[in-house]
């Protein structure tokens, strides 16, 4: 099985080069002149733009194949006193250079909206709120010309008191979304609400792609022992893969491979944050099962030291490569795994 591994949106390698900068509500608002605060907002969004287009070539020079969009491209994009802003037309050919680059060196990317995104919500003006965000990020990926391929992922959301309504919620008000929402959805399990049997069941009747965060599973397996991960929920996962590229017309499991979150956890008392780095060997582990029945994989690392903690992964794995069998590092970005 061959695996790509990807980091989230700020580099340590690459300097000055944040893609998030940013600026609050409450400075816009002590601007005399709106109209320049507004064009203040642009240039900001296109220096966030250079500066993803720069971790990118970082990406390419490092053999790195995956990467995650910051969701603060745009400061203030879906602020309820600039909804009648377009950002759009001025920063149409920055997006227009990330996407072209993105494109003409295969680097599989995507976004992550934020807890807010909650599909789940009881609150209309939550929900109304939800497709306003998922809509910012579909617009962004347009103005990049990528198409249904590239995803946002999102979680079901809160369980508000009772998670099985909360459950049939989302799934009622998740299937009411046009397709141009829900063709561009994945769904993840969570660490605290929604395990992976009840998010893969909720991916399967909405008709969406299921990303398996493995440590968010760790710390909320539920009832779920490890052989009904490996041997029935991980294949079911697999399939919503599997018909997501049938629906696109792709013909090879490497053109939309199935993804993985994984992270390792920050300390014994904080056993759900994210540590620095990515263990190796309890990755492995789990890459050993998923290589029974998937030819390709990608992996998403949720490290607090980014693309460092990808690169440490790779030091780590070679070192792995010389001690055990079934490992074999192919270059800065891809591993090579054979089943156990």
């Amino acid at each position: 099985m061959i695996v790509r591994l990807g980091f989230v949106a700020m580099s340590l390698q690459v300097e000055n080069a944040s893609p998030s900068r940013t600026m609050t509500f409450a400075n816009f608002s002590k601007l005399n002149d709106r109209e320049a605060g507004i064009r203040k907002l642009e240039r900001i969004a296109e220096e966030n733009l250079r500066s993803t287009l720069r971790i990118l070539k970082h990406c390419k020079a490092s053999e790195i194949q995956m990467y995650r969009f910051s969701s603060k491209l745009i400061p203030l994009a879906t602020h309820e006193d600039l909804l009648e802003w377009n950002p759009f037309e001025a920063l149409a050919p920055a997006f227009q250079e990330v996407g072209e680059f993105v494109q003409k060196h295969g680097i599989r990317v995507s976004f992550h909206p934020d807890h807010f995104c909650v599909f789940s919500t009881p609150r209309p003006e939550v929900l109304a709120k939800s497709e306003l965000d998922l809509l910012n990020h579909i617009l962004m990926l347009e103005a990049m010309g990528l198409d249904e391929a590239t995803k946002c992922n999102i979680h079901i959301g809160g369980a508000y008191g009772d998670k099985v309504v909360a459950g049939e919620r989302f799934v009622r008000q998740f299937s009411s979304l046009s397709p141009r929402f829900k063709h561009r959805i994945t769904l993840e399990n969570d660490d605290k609400t929604f395990n992976v049997m009840e998010t893969l069941e909720a991916a399967e009747q909405v008709e969406v792609p299921m990303v398996l965060d493995i440590h968010h599973h760790a710390v909320n397996a539920g009832d779920i022992s490890d052989d009904e991960l490996y041997e029935h929920l991980w294949p079911r996962i697999v399939r919503t893969w599997d018909k997501e590229r049938e629906r696109l017309g792709l013909a090879g499991t490497s053109q939309l491979p199935p993804k993985i979150h994984a992270s390792s956890p920050k300390s014994l008392s904080d056993p759900r944050g994210h540590a620095d780095y990515v263990e190796a060997e309890p990755l492995v582990q789990f890459l050993r099962h998923a290589a029974r029945n998937t030819e390709y994989l990608d992996c998403m690392l949720e490290a607090k030291s980014k693309d460092e903690a990808l690169m440490k992964l790779i030091e780590d794995l070679k070192e792995l490569e010389a001690s055990a069998e079934g490992i074999k590092v192919l270059d800065g970005g891809r591993v090579e795994i054979t089943a156990d």
